[in-house]
């Protein structure tokens, strides 16, 4: 029974994942593609129509025949909710299942322990869902993405630096809250999710992605699978000493990636050189005007990100790397110094396979990539253990 469970799983995905990337097509066509019999495509298809996944569209081209009638996901018959959980607020979207954002909601956390959390952000949900009239029954689940160390296996919060949360079953919370699948992560993954689904990591089996901004992470995708580490840990970019002599990190370390590139240590050594500024737009504006001291650090902060990324390229020897973040703004002033420490410091032959991707972020990125936690469920194979 378990078997052939496992195995209707897989031909689901497989022809959601036929219909995702051929757009309207014909069961005849789904079976040419999947290797599936035609009984087996008719069969799976009508359950994904009866669920409210797929939906017929139109006739198709006549081969002789009939005229085929195509199917389609249907963008409207079923509906996802990300969440980007921040310090002091949550931003939530409502997608369809091409993640095309269709709503937006933004909860303030005025109480940032667990359950009350939990409480507002479910308030949050019904808010959204309330504000285009879809009911709860046509919501798949909900993705939630947080800074710090995640079992997204057990739904667990290990650590989070943002609000000192400690062991938190999350998921638990939020289900027992909303009566739905609730999929947690860290944020860094679901912004990887999202680029493997649908942006510049699709059909590249091996990238990484970097983000630059509040902090700096990464998302690790090696042989099409993204990476978590063994405790949901990996890609503690940031938290990688540079200078074992340098500024005490946020962690307690010396020296971390961090203090050289995140926002805030960037207008800490502006202000070291004399610069009033209040943040690192302004601190970008004063550049951009050609401040030469304003110029000097993001020219020092991206030759020490140069050095690490090269890193990253001698330990993955990755297709593609996805810069990304709200540090994105700075444009050449760190990315062209950051090009050129990648050249110096790259071992040569792996450095001739790597493309780097500077991917700006955009409102809804991040809430985006939280939904991807339940997108990627629908149309992944199911693991065979």
């Amino acid at each position: 029974m378990a078997r052939r469970q496992l195995l209707k799983a897989i031909n689901r995905a497989a022809i959601l994942n036929a219909i995702k990337a051929h757009g309207a097509i014909a069961r005849t066509d789904i079976a040419a593609y999947t290797g599936l019999s035609p009984a087996t495509v008719s069969s799976l298809t009508a359950e994904l129509i009866r669920d409210g996944l797929v939906h017929e569209t139109r006739a198709g081209a006549s081969r002789g025949g009939r005229r085929p009638i195509l199917l389609a996901l249907n963008a409207e018959g079923a509906y996802v909710v990300g969440i980007k959980l921040a310090e002091e607020d949550a931003t939530l979207a409502l997608t369809d299942l091409h993640a095309h954002v269709v709503a937006r909601h933004t909860v303030r956390l005025v109480e940032r322990d667990p359950l009350s959390t939990s409480r507002q952000l479910g308030q949050g949900v019904d808010a959204l869902l309330a504000s285009v009239g879809v009911t709860r029954g046509r919501l798949l689940g909900v993705g939630v993405g947080l800074a710090g160390v995640i079992d997204s296996q057990a739904g667990l919060c290990r650590v989070s630096p943002h609000n000192g949360w400690r062991e938190v079953p999350f998921s638990k919370l939020l289900e027992d809250e909303l009566g739905c699948i609730v999929y947690l992560d860290n944020n860094v993954n679901t912004l990887t999710l999202v680029e493997q689904l649908y942006g510049a990591g699709q059909h590249v089996s091996n990238f990484l992605v970097v983000t630059v901004g509040h902090g700096i992470g990464l998302g690790i995708v090696a042989n099409g699978q993204l990476y978590r580490g063994a405790g949901g840990g990996a890609g503690e970019f940031g938290h990688t000493v540079i200078d074992p002599h340098g500024y005490v990190c946020g962690c307690g370390n010396r020296g971390c990636l961090e203090t050289f590139v995140a926002d805030r240590w960037l207008v800490h050594r502006a202000r070291e050189r004399g610069l009033d500024v209040p943040g690192p737009e302004a601190l970008t504006a004063l550049a951009r005007e050609g401040n030469p001291a304003a110029v000097e650090v993001f020219a020092q902060a991206g030759e020490v990100l140069g050095q690490a990324v090269a890193n990253l390229v001698n330990l993955f020897n990755p297709a593609r790397i996805i810069i990304s973040g709200e540090g994105v703004r700075a444009g050449d002033l760190l990315f062209g110094p950051m090009r050129a420490a990648m050249q110096r410091h790259m071992f040569a032959q792996l450095a001739e396979d790597v493309e780097v991707c500077i991917e700006p972020l955009t409102d809804d990125t991040w809430a985006r990539g939280a939904a991807s936690l339940v997108l990627e469920r629908i149309f992944s194979v199911p693991p065979l253990n």
